[in-house]
């Protein structure tokens, strides 16, 4: 598959919602012996072969004035660090976990939540028999949960212990995941890496749509017993995770991320714009819209030009803030859209069915978009301060 059908079909798929839970229930022991790690055909990208996370990240940048630009992207050749990477529930196989064959789906997601951290890392991302779009659907509609969740993680457990072992040799690495994969990635460190040699190689935990529960008033010892919550870029060994809601539109009581149950608990909120010091976020959106399941991307600017590249970055108008309504505590974000502004005031990224915006998402499609440029900034700082820590590994 070329690079440009990779990300044609990204904008649809990779927003495919990701019905995955706000919480990680504790994983039972392990289930079916994991897959074959030490198979290249196990993984969705890897070093050293084309895959997904190859595909072309070129954006086009739109100013207020309406002038455009193209901001060409090209990967490092002399990467200092690696990146982790499991994608969200995408999977449109229709058993309740999903095979070991990549799908356009999976590829697609990859090209669009992973490729652009290859800008500074060397990019690993196992494929994994992830719970898929059916068993979650059937589950909301009330039928019984078939799904082995168990499977899912103990997969990416098996992926992680075959690139330490093989591929890691002391390199710093940044763990990154959305929704049912930064659920994983959340019950990954809690239970296999926390505590461990292997925490000492972890520069950060990039995990944002999922909700990560912390006492309130402190940055760890909730979900995670000794990984805080990062507060700059220099720090390392930390975690950033947050659930993007619209400023204006705020999680509503029954919304299915940003709240926690337990009494004292509150959902973590980092904001990588505030890390990384921009008063607007650094956007990279899907140029075509958030994907079948919101509704489509209108004109750009107000002459309707189209827009050639895979993405859109819109300086100035997207800010982003950590909020709390009611029990929620959440990102919110901003269009700061001026009339004499000729780029659009409206950007997609809500789920919507049978004509209805289901509220209780939020904007759980691009919560990674909205904020990627400062995510992919973000894990360069946090590597160079963790290098400057470890001036003996492979990379320092």
């Amino acid at each position: 598959m070329t690079k440009r059908v990779y990300l044609a079909a990204a904008m649809a798929l990779a927003a495919i919602p990701a019905f995955a839970s706000a919480q990680t229930a504790d994983t039972p022991p392990a289930p079916a012996a994991a897959p074959d790690y030490g198979k290249p055909e196990s993984w969705l990208c890897r070093p050293g072969k084309v895959d997904p996370c190859d595909a072309n990240q070129d954006a086009t940048i739109i100013k207020a004035d309406g002038s455009r630009s193209t901001e060409k992207f090209s990967a490092t050749t002399d990467p200092k660090f690696d990146c982790f990477y499991v994608y969200p529930t995408v999977s449109n196989d229709p058993t309740p976990n999903s095979d070991m064959v990549a799908g356009p789906e999976e590829d697609s997601v990859a090209a669009f939540q992973a490729g652009r951290f290859a800008k500074y890392c060397r990019v690993f991302a196992p494929l994994y028999r992830q719970v898929t779009i059916a068993a979650l659907r059937a589950k909301l509609i009330g039928k019984p949960d078939t799904s082995d969740r168990a499977m899912a993680y103990h997969d990416v457990k098996a992926a992680w212990e075959e690139y330490l072992a093989y591929d890691n040799h002391g390199r710093g690495v940044v763990l990154i995941g959305h929704s049912q994969g930064a659920g994983i990635l959340k019950s990954l460190v809690a239970k296999a890496i926390e505590g461990t040699p292997a925490q000492q190689q972890i520069i950060s935990v990039l995990i944002p749509g999922t909700t990560v529960a912390v006492p309130e008033g402190k940055d760890v010892g909730g979900d995670l017993q000794s990984t805080p919550l990062c507060h700059t870029a220099k720090d390392v060994g930390c975690v950033v995770s947050y659930v993007t809601f619209r400023a204006d539109a705020p999680p509503p009581a029954n919304s299915h991320f940003g709240i926690v149950s337990e009494p004292g608990m509150v959902a973590a909120c980092v904001d990588p714009a505030a890390l990384t010091g921009g008063a607007t976020t650094d956007a990279y959106l899907g140029a075509k819209g958030a994907g079948l399941s919101s509704l489509p991307m209108g004109p750009w600017t107000t002459d309707g030009a189209p827009v050639t590249t895979p993405f859109v970055k819109v300086p100035g108008l997207l800010s982003t803030a950590c909020a709390s309504a009611g029990k929620a505590h959440y990102l919110a974000l901003t269009i700061h859209a001026q009339p004499t502004d000729k780029r659009t005031g409206t950007i997609v990224g809500d789920i919507v069915y049978g004509g209805m915006t289901l509220r209780d998402w939020g904007l759980h499609l691009i919560d990674m978009p909205v904020v990627m440029g400062n995510l992919v900034e973000l894990s360069n700082l946090q590597a160079k301060a963790w290098l400057a820590k470890h001036p003996a590994s492979p990379a320092g």
